[in-house]
């Protein structure tokens, strides 16, 4: 072989070793990319731009408008939602519920497809209509799927917006208590303990009567709220919700011989008998009687120093009966009800939903319910009110249990029977079981 052949037999052996040995190293430790502009060739994620949300924009039609109490602190509830939110347009509509109009417009909007993605409206019998309809969504699975919105609310308050149907379909937000409203410096001028038990009521009943001081301001005609306080007291949530249709509960007439008691006793204005509400008012109002039963709503009407000097607390329990002496009547007559087309509306369904878990968040009630005096719908510290209301408020929250009037639960005409029989069993021309028995057969027509 020649001498150039071999030389370049060795050359490339050895370029061939080389290479085996490059491949190699490669192979077991594999060297650093070299950079590039391609960006999908780079090892430093990229951050992606957020797109903003669509804009929604919602309706609420309420009553918090025009010179309502609440109007300022309703808007500024918004206000906030929108700040948090400001691809959210929110339409403040209202319209006062003292207006003629106000259930003919509610009406005319949810049954001709105007229907606002948040309505605030009464709850009961004004609803069903729309509720029967379809028009509006059950909260219920809401309210579960969102354990801290639901807990906001004190437990009686989404009891007492259930309807029949077992749903809740308005998430509520204020409303009102009524309970024994006692002028405290009557009380202390006079040695009387507060009237927390029936013995201390009666006490303080023959004491004041003596001294010419009205023990407890009522009428016998317009005895709404006697008959309210003493049939909770004696028959107890239970027999009170129970009405009359299905039976008679004696605890019934135990109320009706607790009115005869404190009657005997001189609990009440000699002029029961002819005075109505207004009149009755006034006398506790003038400072003229210690105690007066009545509702939230009443406080406002009475002088400053009336006001100053009253608290209240509930009815006590009556001789025999059952409930617990920390049992009110009470309520929350209106709230927020979610519209089905806002609901199935993907656009809209997430921001009307944020929206009415902020309307009714105990912050939002807070706010509201400082302002216009109501029952707040959760357990929060209202400020700014009389004394009195503050009390009425925690009355409200301490209470074993929170019930409906008992002229919900039985036909108008039976309430009228039972108010009719208040004097004439106080007076000794019935007996408390011809009132009940009466009453009973007043339901029976009527429910026929």
């Amino acid at each position: 072989m020649k001498r150039s052949s071999l030389v370049l037999l060795s050359i490339m052996l050895v370029f061939s070793m080389f290479l085996a040995a490059c491949g190699n190293k490669s192979a077991n430790n594999p060297a650093p990319a070299e950079p590039t502009n391609n960006s999908a060739a780079t090892t430093e994620p990229q951050p992606e731009e957020t797109k903003a949300p669509d804009p929604v924009k919602l309706r609420v039609f309420s009553t918090f408008g025009g010179t309502d109490a609440a109007r300022e602190a309703f808007q500024g509830v918004i206000d906030e939602f929108t700040a948090k939110y400001p691809h959210v347009t929110v339409e403040n509509d209202t319209l006062s519920a003292n207006d003629d109009g106000f259930r003919t417009k509610v009406n005319t909007d949810m049954t001709s497809g105007n229907e606002p993605d948040l309505l605030f409206y009464f709850i009961g019998t004004d609803a069903e209509c729309f509720v029967n309809a379809g028009k509006v969504v059950p909260l219920n699975e809401i309210l579960d799927a969102n354990a801290e919105w639901k807990n906001g609310f004190i437990p009686d308050a989404l009891k007492l917006a259930t309807q029949k149907d077992g749903n809740i379909y308005a998430a509520p937000l204020t409303g009102y208590y009524e309970g024994l409203f006692v002028n405290k410096k009557i009380f202390e001028d006079n040695g009387l303990e507060l009237p927390t038990d029936w013995d201390k009521l009666t006490t303080a009943v023959k004491t004041l009567s003596a001294k010419g001081i009205i023990p407890l301001s009522v009428p016998f005609d317009q005895s709404h709220y006697l008959i309210e306080h003493t049939i909770l007291s004696a028959a107890g949530p239970e027999g009170q919700n129970k009405g009359l249709l299905d039976g008679i509960d004696p605890n019934w007439e135990k109320a009706y011989a607790a009115m005869k008691e404190l009657y005997d006793l001189g609990a009440f204005p000699k002029d029961a008998a002819t005075i109505d509400l207004g009149m009755s008012g006034n006398y506790y109002s003038e400072g003229l009687a210690a105690m007066t039963l009545e509702g939230s709503w009443a406080v406002g009407s009475w002088t400053e120093e009336t006001r100053n000097n009253s608290t209240v607390i509930p009815f006590p329990t009556v001789p025999g009966g059952v409930g617990s002496g920390n049992d009110i009547i009470g309520g929350f007559g209106s709230g927020f009800y979610l519209s089905k087309a806002a609901y199935d509306n993907a656009a809209k369904k997430d921001a009307v939903v944020e929206l009415l878990k902020h309307l009714t968040s105990p912050a939002s009630i807070q706010k509201i319910a400082s302002a216009n005096g109501g029952t707040p719908a959760a357990d929060v510290e209202v400020t700014g009110l009389a004394q009195v209301a503050l009390d009425g408020f925690a009355m409200a929250a301490k209470a074993n249990v929170i019930s409906a009037p008992v002229d919900s639960k039985v036909a108008p005409e039976t309430f009228s029977d039972l108010r009719a029989s208040v004097q004439q069993v106080v007076t000794g021309k019935k007996t408390p079981t011809q009132a009940i028995e009466s009453a009973k057969k007043v339901e029976d027509a009527n429910k026929k």
